[in-house]
């Protein structure tokens, strides 16, 4: 991918990280949607057949229960690699570390990103599984679009990820889309937002208190 995204993101350090994956960093240049220009929807997708992901968050900002309808037709190895680390409750306790407003909302760093550690690194790590190979689809970035964070290899998909706050279709194709929020969009629109560099939640950021899997 370019040095500069249609849209706004501008390198920072030379590794493309589109803001919201696992090493390096950038600057969310681009002008945020309103608040008004998004059409708020507590459940913008509906259930299909198999898994959900169920995360119970919790925190100064956020309260409350998302459930994530995941897609395994589209995304099969990335789904397995999220419903393994869910299962192993390595996402339990880990931060939403960075969360641009009209953007999106980003968490999954099982190594760095735990609530009540040192989270001087967090948006940096990932997790002892393998990483899984990019699963592009068709499949657009919506409001309530969950997509797998990665650094500039596109198969360095690991253990983070983020949902979407607004759609934005540059991230169309360039990042796998594994799920889809069915209900507690209202608690993701809650989730405390960045004030440091890169939209970095720089102090006391809300966190995913336990996350399972519905089969």
């Amino acid at each position: 991918m370019s040095a500069m995204r249609k849209g706004g993101l501008v390198l920072a350090g030379g590794i493309m990280v589109l803001g919201l994956a696992m090493l390096g960093a950038t600057i969310w240049a681009g002008k945020p949607m309103s608040e008004a220009a998004v059409t708020k929807d507590a459940a913008p997708f509906k259930d299909t057949p198999g898994p959900n992901l169920v995360i119970d968050v919790e925190g100064a900002k956020a309260h409350g229960q998302v459930v994530i309808d995941l897609l395994p037709n589209v995304a099969p190895k990335t789904v397995a690699q999220v419903i393994a680390l869910a299962k192993a409750g390595a996402y339990d306790g880990v931060v939403f570390h960075r969360v641009i407003d009209g953007f999106m909302a980003q968490t999954g760093d099982v190594k760095d990103g735990r609530k009540g550690g040192d989270l001087s690194q967090a948006g940096m790590g990932g997790s002892d599984l393998p990483n899984v190979p990019a699963e592009f689809s068709n499949v657009p970035f919506s409001r309530g679009t969950v997509g797998m964070a990665r650094a500039q290899d596109p198969n360095s998909g690991n253990s983070q990820f983020f949902i979407m706050l607004a759609p934005d279709s540059d991230l169309n194709g360039q990042y796998t889309v594994f799920g889809h929020v069915i209900s507690g969009m209202d608690v993701v629109d809650a989730i405390k937002r960045g004030d440091g560099p890169n939209g970095a939640v720089t102090s006391d950021p809300d966190y995913m208190a336990k996350v399972t899997v519905q089969e």
